[in-house]
């Protein structure tokens, strides 16, 4: 089965100023991506907006994506819901379109216990066939926490459940029968000391290159390169949490020419003050030129 690994992009979804689904525009970010680091893209995920997409945006965006750059990369559909029923078909849907893997969140509101959490997944899964499934563990957004015990449970039982994707900090460590991805920035290069083989990112849209240099490292024994080439990237991480993602992400990629900084509400876009906080992040990297400089 297909491994997942390295950096994976949790890819940005443009709008149109009208806020409809700018095709075009996803697939030059995706082309970009992949030129600039990224192993893998997630189409749909949490970064792209997907509580504000309709199913038939989610595959049209992943059929585009998977034909810019599907035979480059890794295409991983986002198909999560707190609904089994409606995250099994939409899940069965980017699997006939051809994704190559699906990230799954736990469910959220509604608040399943174990048991819940179990038939969820064992439901979705059987619905990917053969395909791979990523748990997607957010407990700061789904309230519910899916324990390291309880995810080594879900390896075991479902064949396809092969990795997490780790945003709980708090259980970063390897967890039998499954790779590790890391789902924060600012964790990436812990998660990798502690035996993660990737992760699933954010600020890889902007320094893809730089966060591939620090797994390569990671993956080298180079501790001390690692932790140098992490730490110049803090300034970065941090203006991407100025507001919730993806509103700073989206005014970084406007600011670089990739992509309309339009959200669909509930998300608004990034303030004045916020905007400022990003631009002078991605001046500190060189990414651009000073305000006013010639």
């Amino acid at each position: 089965m297909m491994e997942i690994r390295g950096v994976i992009t949790a890819m940005a979804t443009p709008f149109a100023r009208d806020q409809s689904l700018d095709v075009a525009g996803a697939r030059r970010l995706a082309r970009h991506l992949v030129d600039n680091g990224s192993d893998g893209l997630v189409v749909a995920g949490t970064t792209g907006e997907s509580p504000t997409l309709s199913d038939a945006e989610k595959l049209e965006l992943l059929d585009s994506v998977l034909d810019e750059v599907g035979d480059r990369t890794t295409v991983i559909a986002g198909t999560g819901s707190n609904d089994t029923r409606h995250s099994a078909e939409l899940t069965a849907a980017a699997v006939r379109a051809g994704a190559h893997a699906v990230i799954v969140v736990t469910p959220y509101y509604n608040k399943p216990n174990r048991a819940g959490i179990r038939a969820h997944y064992a439901a979705v899964a059987e619905a990917a066939g053969d395909v791979p499934l990523v748990l997607y563990n957010i407990p700061s957004r789904s309230v519910v926490n899916v324990a390291p015990d309880l995810a080594a449970e879900l390896a075991a039982e479902i064949s396809n459940v092969v990795a997490i994707k780790q945003a709980n900090d708090d259980d970063l460590g390897p967890i039998d029968g499954l790779d590790v991805l890391a789902g924060n920035d600012e964790s990436f290069l812990r998660a990798l000391e502690v035996g993660a083989v990737g992760g699933i990112l954010v600020a890889s849209h902007l320094i893809g290159p730089e966060m591939r240099a620090v797994l390569d490292a990671a993956g080298a024994g180079d501790r001390d390169r690692a932790a140098d080439l992490d730490a110049a990237l803090v300034p970065i991480y941090r203006a991407l949490t100025v507001a919730p993602n993806p509103i700073p992400l989206k005014a970084a990629l406007e600011a670089l020419g990739l992509i309309e900084s339009t959200l669909r509400l509930p998300m608004v876009p990034a303030s004045d003050s916020e905007r400022a906080t990003v631009r002078t992040a991605l001046e500190g990297r060189g990414l651009l030129s000073p305000a006013g400089a010639s």
